[in-house]
């Protein structure tokens, strides 16, 4: 049929999606900490590695996490992305950069943002601290981290986080 009209390969559709979270004792744990500038990870027994934020159960084994720890607020660059792309929910001005951060005494990393640092200067094994909201506007989020900055600290041999990139 040459009078078939074309097939339609694709349609934008905008959707928005609005619900409650129940944080559950573990993330309650985790949050309530970031509102005292405190980063709060668990395992499921000592010896095991230290989860940030925490979950309810390892994933690795399925045990329940028994301990909480508290870890550092600084960590250790393992993997990183620029962003160019805007989202209305995010304000960091483009382009920015995202790091997964293997936190001091964590033993899995931490999804963030870095800033006060030149995008070509971001790197794999980079120390960086966390930048916490002033005191009036610390919350049970996580955006009471505004954001991670460099530290003044040597860069940690690639051989040393491997496992974490």
């Amino acid at each position: 049929m040459s009078d078939a009209p074309e097939p339609i390969t694709s349609i934008i559709t905008p959707v928005r999606l609005e619900y409650d979270f129940t944080a559950g004792a573990a993330a309650t744990m985790f949050l309530r900490g970031l509102a005292q500038r405190k980063i709060i990870g668990a395992r499921s027994r000592p010896g095991e590695p230290v989860m940030v934020p925490p979950r309810g159960a390892d994933p690795r084994t399925a045990e329940l996490t028994l301990e909480a720890v508290e870890v550092s607020d600084q960590g250790t660059v393992v993997s990183y992305s620029i962003v160019r792309v805007p989202s209305d929910n995010i304000p960091f001005e483009l382009p920015y950069v995202c790091i997964n951060v293997l936190l001091d005494g964590a033993g899995l990393a931490f999804f963030h943002v870095l800033q006060e640092c030149p995008l070509d200067e971001v790197r794999l094994g980079m120390r960086v601290k966390a930048h916490w909201a002033p005191d009036d506007q610390l919350d049970t989020s996580v955006t009471s981290i505004e954001y991670f900055e460099p530290l003044d600290e040597p860069d940690v041999p690639f051989e040393e986080i491997r496992e974490h990139t």
